[in-house]
């Protein structure tokens, strides 16, 4: 199997799992609770157990006898002395088991652990175990994988009653005052030893010895003395078993630490792994590290420096001069990365979770800015989590990496400007997830990749001119802004399309016919529109479900598909919905529905057109409102205090034979019995014909504008409309009547009619019909609309 199809099936794998939550149930947390013993009411479905920091002194028989379920236990940091040979009878699952840091004496007295035979981790150290010998109770832990112990004295033969369990670690917790005879260890059979050193200034050369020799991974924990004792059996000729060394939790100087990896390179141990690692006095100037060794890797994770004066490139310059082929510095704040001074035999970097910048590899030069060109055999490097800004900056920094396979850039803050990329020429695995991407991105990638990684960044669409991935065949655009399926022009190989936690309301499965070889396809937690533009997706889903070969399976299906519209919907699985063919197919609808609906529309407005309905309708609502307005419309006689006219009439004296041939008959005199107001007949001489036009509109109840062509020419007509128009504030909005004489259409209203623009957007009008027998209609809505009880128009005539 290749290394690109292990991938590629490794990422269906990880995205098809399903990883399922447990319930917190299980879990009870009676730490520091002061108990001194323990509870009698634990719950039966308890799996996880904490009494940790209490001061129970004795575990009795019974009390986890209601407890069949329990997996978990730990009674750490107690002051535990004594044990029932029966306290675990009743948990016969139990799995971990933590009594460190008590009381307990004898190592040889654990009947209890008869009662556990599927304990698989066992943590007895801290005690006050005088003597090491384990008791013949512990080679019935036949499932035992991990031991933590500790005892002042370690003899031969202390451990041969585990001598037939393969255990993964064995844990030795060492105190000042431990004497151990050499050979000890030979009956473990354990993968790695683990060295405790918390209670221990240093360890014994000879346990150290041992430790070499017969164990294939040994870790120390807690050195704060230096490796001196370490380095020397290291430089010993005689043969070590040990390929695998780790040191944990240590303080320790530049120079010894430097001495100590010079001493494992010079070993025939593998692999090296420092982990939360404290460093002081660093150094000013660079420090030799051997360029030959049988060494493979070199792991550094939680670095942190205790010296504020030191030369940076002369720490980074030693690592990264190591002549190892797998160098990792994890969770450490380094800001930079130097370049090998000479062809680096390394072949995977990890520096992830750092604060590289954009200026990693780089040196600095009086010509400028120098690229690394030392890292030829790179094939794998990883820069996740880091303070990367540029994408094509990336590029130029890898270009001459010309074995990089594999590039891990994500979590970090990159963007792409769409400017030129320098890619190496053999990149086929690109994560680039969670970062600040768009639509760009597509613009700066190595053409010859197959696994693309661009999950949660702002890809909001695929472009149409982007670069031609003839090799792709695993495209992850989940979490992203995507609202369809994109098409595949641009990589007619892809097998695997992720767009799992976009903004696809409705896919448009049309898009997928451009994927000729795309087999795996992943929608789920998308925000589904259950419509008819759903109906091929859902068919291709159930399909997809049934085994029916469509040649495209549908990841997650039904379960991670739902609706998020109609509300009707929300919620439901698509899978679950039904979408009814009458409603998509327009056909149907229209020979079932429309059909018949629109003759009838066609024949009512046929009839209403012959007989002019609509204009009658809209006639007799406007006269039905103002019968209504009159009646309903209280009007406070202080309001009417100097109004003498119903009305107050506007017009061009183009338009006078009208008004005075028709209006003034319909609305004054025996027909009308309204007092209108005009200026041929009240307008006061020697006043001017501003203060006349104030003076009419402010003693009329309404203002009545009759529109036309000639009326929008007129300058006067203008001042009329415009103090009506600020007279209407203080008498309503209906204190204006517009009555429309010719057709106006509002593109002929000059712009300094806005007043008159905005009244007939707000209010309705009265046209004047041209048919005579609609005219009555008219005359009876105008009159309406003027009516009106005017006391001071009485008196006048009354006079």
């Amino acid at each position: 199997m290749t290394p690109v199809t292990a991938s590629l099936l490794a990422m269906i794998m990880l995205i098809e799992f399903q990883q399922s939550t447990s319930s917190t149930s299980g879990i009870i947390d009676f730490s520091y609770k002061n108990l001194s013993s323990v509870p009698s009411d634990l719950p039966r479905d308890v799996e996880y157990l904490d009494l940790s920091c209490n001061h129970i002194k004795e575990l009795r028989q019974g009390d986890f006898g209601n407890t069949s379920l329990l997996r978990f236990l730990n009674l750490s940091w107690n002051t535990l002395e004594k044990i029932h040979p029966e306290t675990f009878h009743g948990t016969p699952l139990l799995e971990d088991l933590d009594l460190s840091h008590n009381r307990l004496q004898n190592l040889l007295d654990q009947q209890y652990l008869l009662n556990t035979e599927n304990l698989q981790a066992l943590y007895l150290g801290y005690n006050l175990f005088h003597t090491m010998t384990l008791g013949k109770e512990f080679s019935y832990l036949v499932k035992l994988e991990r031991l933590a112990v500790d005892a002042n004295n370690i003899s031969m033969g202390d451990f041969k009653n585990i001598s037939a369990l393969k255990l993964h670690t064995l844990s030795l917790c060492l105190k000042d005052e431990l004497n151990y005879e050499e050979g000890s260890l030979k009956d473990v059979s354990a993968k790695r030893l683990q060295m405790d050193l918390a209670q221990k200034e240093s360890v014994d050369p000879i346990l150290v010895n041992d430790a070499l020799l017969i164990f294939g991974e040994v870790e120390f924990i807690n050195l704060t003395n230096g490796c001196n004792y370490i380095d020397k059996r290291l430089t010993m000729k005689e043969h070590i078993q040990t390929s695998h060394l780790y040191l944990t939790s240590i303080l320790i100087k530049w120079h010894e630490l430097t001495d100590f990896v010079n001493a494992v390179l010079l070993s025939s141990i593998a692999h090296l792994s420092l982990s939360d690692v404290a460093l002081y006095n660093l150094p000013y100037q660079d420090t030799r590290v051997y360029n030959t060794s049988n060494m493979k890797s070199f792991t550094a994770r939680k670095v942190v420096v205790k010296s504020f004066f030191f030369s940076q490139e002369a720490v980074y310059n030693f690592f990264i001069n190591m002549p190892v082929k797998r160098l990792a510095i994890l969770d450490t704040s380094i800001i930079h990365m130097t370049c090998p001074k000479s062809p680096s035999p390394i072949e995977h970097i990890d520096f992830s979770n750092c604060a590289l910048g954009d200026s990693i590899f780089t040196t600095m030069q009086s010509q400028g800015i120098k690229e690394c060109d030392n890292l030829t055999t790179l094939v794998d490097l990883i820069l996740r989590g880091n303070n990367l800004k540029s994408l094509q900056v990336v590029s130029k920094r890898v270009q001459n990496m010309i074995s990089l396979q594999n590039l891990d850039v994500s979590l970090n803050s990159l963007t792409s400007s769409g400017a030129k990329c320098f890619w190496p020429p053999n990149i086929t695995h690109m994560n680039l997830s969670s970062n600040g991407l768009t639509d760009s991105v597509f613009k700066c990638l190595p053409n010859k990749t197959k696994i693309l990684d661009l999950r949660n960044n702002q890809v909001s669409v695929v472009p149409s001119s982007i670069l031609q991935l003839d090799d792709l065949l695993a495209l992850d655009l989940s979490d992203n802004r995507l609202r369809d399926l994109p098409v595949c022009h641009h990589f007619p190989t892809l097998r695997v399309l992720m767009l799992k936690g976009n903004s696809v309301h409705a896919p448009s499965v049309s898009n997928l016919q451009s994927c000729p070889q795309l087999k795996f396809l992943d929608v789920s937690n998308n925000p589904f529109t259950c419509t008819c533009a759903l109906k091929s997706f859902r068919s291709l889903g159930i399909k997809s479900e049934q085994n029916v070969h469509t040649g495209i399976h549908l990841l997650n299906w039904p379960w991670a598909y739902n609706c998020s519209y109609p509300e009707g919907n929300k919620g439901f699985t698509l899978k679950e919905i039904q979408i009814p063919e009458v409603s998509c197919n327009v056909g149907l609808l229209a020979a079932t529905i429309l059909g018949p609906a629109v003759a009838m529309i066609i024949a009512v407005a046929t009839l209403c057109h012959y007989w002019d309905v609509p204009w009658y309708i809209r006639m007799i609502g406007q006269w039905t409102r103002a019968k209504h307005r009159a009646r309903t419309q209280q009007l406070r006689p202080e309001e009417l205090v100097g109004v003498e006219f119903h009305a107050f009439v506007s017009y061009s004296q183009h338009d006078v034979e009208w008004v005075q041939n028709y209006l003034l008959p319909n609305l004054e005199g025996p027909a009308g019995g309204l007092h209108i107001c005009h200026h041929e007949k009240n307008f006061v001489p020697g006043k001017s014909i501003i203060e006349n036009i104030i003076r009419c509109v402010e003693k009329s109840r309404r203002s009545v504008f009759v529109l036309s062509a000639h009326f929008v020419k007129s300058e006067w007509c203008h001042y009329e409309l415009y103090f009506a128009s600020h007279h209407r504030l203080s008498r309503g909005s209906d204190s204006v009547v517009l009555v429309l004489l010719e057709p106006l259409p509002k593109y002929l209203i000059p712009s300094k009619y806005y007043q008159l623009k905005s009244m007939m957007d707000r209010h309705t009008y009265l046209e004047w019909p041209q048919d005579r027998s609609k005219q009555r209609l008219f005359w009876a809505n105008l009159r309406a609309a003027l009516q009106a009880d005017l006391p001071d128009a009485l008196a006048r005539e009354m006079e």
